[in-house]
């Protein structure tokens, strides 16, 4: 994966190659780290329409507060214009980084988290067969069996899915908060881990072998052109391999831009609290 450093340095050769050719003018600063460089994927470049000559100003600014989706973009004769194009390109590679890259290991380990794997080898395993990402490989089991806590009340642990920007972005945030308020509670919680190529379905696994009360999977969630750090919180009470989709409660965007994660630890607290006083989740659950 190209580093930042190395982008702005193409860039610049570019743009003086171009300069050269008298295709283009550049400004006077032509160092890569100067600020004439914007970040059109920046939020406060998003909230500027491209459209030009609106009906109604007032209305489609409202309308860009309140949502993500590409509005008031204009265009350049039938034509998208050049920075909605890169725009979508940019926001289209940091979705492909999500899916392909891997959770840094630095940060697991900074947050005392050890590793597992399930039965996929690598990514392109992972990306075609789900079924292996929901079981846990021999190896994962043993180290689960002798590294955690055995029947907590509330396992807890991270797993990739279809985006590690996801989990670097969020875990750091929710996953403390959301021990702390369990165990204010008085409930007994597991030892957490990270599960590398891990699917929503591997909880029931997980939950088979610790033999936990409820198991709760903080994973990240298949990015879209709006944000590519979506996590999801997926809880089960007494989940076991091959239990239906529908008895799953999920807890789904958070992220910066959606449900902070500080308050979806808060909030994901309260929501096992019930699923173990009701002993029920998914569309058993009444709340």
């Amino acid at each position: 994966m190209i580093d930042s450093k190395t982008i702005d340095a193409i860039v610049a050769e570019i743009l003086r190659q171009l300069q050269a050719t008298g295709r283009v003018e550049l400004p006077d600063r032509q160092d890569p780290g100067d600020s004439q460089f914007e970040d059109i994927t920046s939020s406060e470049c998003r909230a500027v329409p491209l459209l030009e000559h609106p009906a109604d100003p007032e209305v489609l600014e409202r309308m860009l507060k309140r949502t993500t989706a590409r509005i008031g973009v204009g265009k350049a004769g039938a034509r998208l214009k050049t920075q909605t194009m890169l725009t979508l390109r940019a926001d289209h590679a940091q979705a492909r980084d999500a899916v392909f890259a891997d959770v840094d290991p630095a940060l697991l380990k900074s947050m005392g988290l050890f590793t597992v794997q399930t039965l996929c080898q690598d990514k392109n395993s992972y990306i075609t067969r789900p079924d292996l990402g929901r079981q846990l490989s021999p190896e994962a089991v043993e180290t689960l069996r002798e590294r955690c806590v055995h029947n907590p009340d509330v396992q807890i642990y991270a797993a990739d899915g279809l985006s590690s920007t996801a989990i670097e972005s969020n875990l750091p945030k929710i996953l403390p908060v959301l021990q702390e308020a369990l165990a204010a509670k008085g409930l007994k919680v597991g030892t957490p881990f990270f599960l590398r190529f891990g699917r929503v379905g591997s909880e029931d696994h997980v939950s088979e072998v610790l033999g936990a009360k409820a198991v709760c999977v903080l994973i990240g969630e298949r990015p879209g052109l709006a944000t590519a750090e979506s996590m999801s919180a997926y809880l089960a009470y007494n989940a076991y391999v091959g239990m239906p989709e529908a008895k799953r409660t999920v807890v789904s965007n958070i992220h910066k831009n959606g449900t902070a994660a500080v308050e979806a630890g808060a909030y994901v607290s309260e929501v096992i609290s019930t699923i173990l006083e009701q002993r029920a989740s998914g569309v058993d659950l009444v709340r």
